[in-house]
């Protein structure tokens, strides 16, 4: 099994490290209104990454129906490179997120390190209690789209990877903090 318990710590601790001691006011400072502040960033990840807590949930319980998109495996293996490929880190091109994944618009409160740490934790429990649905192959659908189908074991690459992303993404907000606005900086 791929050990994405020890990448989320090495994520939490990227992001510990980088944010913990910023304010309220740094948290949430935007270089502009069309890009998040860091806040917003791990707010979109503690969102997304908890859509997911509910289709584990249904599947444990039998009441899950994956789309039958799922019955095609070249197409699951198309959206599982696509997607995949789409969150990583390196960020050459800009995504839109699905509605429901959007962070709050309003400013987000200085507890968000706190509340992104104990996420973490959970979805480190999540992880561990799915590897028998890992090593079975379960298929799902995005929580943000039930036509866009991978398995289970590319979900949780997607997430990992899809935070990596975002600390890189905070972590240029901070730039520009640090480069642009005195006032902030301390």
């Amino acid at each position: 099994m791929k050990n994405w318990s020890s990448q989320i710590d090495q994520i939490t601790q990227y992001f510990t490290e980088a944010f913990s001691n910023l304010n309220a006011e740094q948290l949430n400072w935007k270089a502009n209104p069309e890009t998040w502040s860091i806040a917003q960033n791990i707010d979109h990840l503690i969102i997304i990454n908890k859509s997911y807590f509910p289709i584990i949930d249904a599947i444990r319980n039998g009441t899950y129906s994956v789309s039958f998109l799922a019955r095609f495996g070249f197409l699951v293996s198309f959206f599982e490179k696509s997607v995949l490929q789409a969150v990583q880190p390196d960020r050459k091109k800009k995504m839109k997120t699905f509605p429901i994944w959007q962070p709050t618009e309003s400013e987000v409160s200085i507890d968000i390190m706190e509340r992104f740490i104990d996420h973490q934790e959970q979805l480190k429990v999540l992880i561990e209690k799915s590897q028998d649905l890992v090593k079975s192959g379960t298929i799902i659908s995005s929580p943000a789209n039930k036509n866009i189908v991978y398995k289970l074991e590319t979900a949780f690459d997607i997430i990992v990877a899809h935070e990596h992303r975002h600390f890189e993404q905070a972590r240029e907000v901070y730039a520009l903090l640090q480069n642009g606005n005195e006032s902030l900086k301390h």
